[in-house]
């Protein structure tokens, strides 16, 4: 039990995440409540998050990440709120940050984590994520996700912003075939919000911007530096980047077709 003034609630959205969550969840044990939003595992996450003294899981059907983060906030019963994805770890030294801050007299609303990605169980160093931050901890009375995307969610906040300085661990490579699937269907709801806002599918887009991706996480970036890890990285970055053009095309032409059908 925590000495801390102010109360905390940790929020984690899940699916298929065992192996991975049970680490998550153990590095917010600190939070005075912890919710985990299930869109209906299948491999025993929901069963051992169940299970578990101090989670609440609630299971809700997934459309996409920023209405399902939505839909986990609103759950939060606390001000103070900080959001994990199921592969990220908080260590000691950042908890003792946490706690600290939250129990601060400051007026900053949100805070920015950097992270540190790992490549299954060793650090990836370069890759072009070496700059990678996010919001984790916020006010929920200060801030709300964005609903002008639906993946890599962005946080819209009522105030200021600091940056923590102890990073947030992020296992974000399993194996070969976990990252290649979670690239992909990156790539097609981002071809989901690209086809919203009514841009339109080109072929120049589609040859340049992968060949882009790679060589700017691989070159720019200094993924060489990762070795082997490096390469893999920025070919399934460059992928996602691939599938969402050919999602977007996907999408063009299911909409001509509907308007064809629909027409007297």
């Amino acid at each position: 039990m925590n000495n801390q003034k102010e109360k905390i609630s940790a929020l984690i959205i899940s699916y298929n995440e065992i192996g991975y969550i049970e680490k998550c969840v153990e590095s917010v044990t600190f939070a005075d409540e912890i919710i985990v939003v299930d869109s209906y595992s299948t491999d025993g996450t929901y069963e051992y998050l169940k299970n578990h003294p101090k989670v609440r899981v609630i299971q809700h059907p997934f459309s996409n990440f920023t209405l399902q983060k939505a839909y986990a906030l609103k759950q939060a019963q606390n001000d103070w709120v900080l959001f994990l994805d199921a592969d990220e770890v908080v260590s000691e030294d950042l908890k003792n940050e946490i706690i600290a801050t939250v129990n601060s007299d400051t007026d900053i609303a949100a805070y920015w984590f950097y992270r540190r990605f790992m490549f299954q169980n060793s650090p990836l160093h370069f890759s072009g994520w070496q700059t990678d931050k996010n919001y984790r901890l916020f006010r929920k009375s200060k801030a709300q996700f964005s609903d002008k995307k639906i993946v890599h969610e962005t946080l819209d906040v009522d105030g200021k912003s600091g940056i923590l300085k102890e990073k947030l661990t992020h296992y974000c490579y399993k194996n070969y075939e976990d990252y290649k699937g979670k690239m992909l269907r990156y790539g097609r709801l981002k071809a989901k919000e690209s086809f919203y806002r009514e841009k339109q599918f080109n072929y120049i887009s589609y040859v340049v911007k992968p060949l882009w991706k790679f060589f700017n996480h691989y070159v720019i970036r200094l993924g060489f530096l990762d070795g082997r890890k490096g390469i893999i990285i920025s070919y399934l970055n460059a992928l996602s980047d691939l599938e969402r053009f050919r999602e977007l095309k996907k999408l063009e032409k299911k909409n001509e077709l509907a308007y064809y059908l629909l027409m007297p």
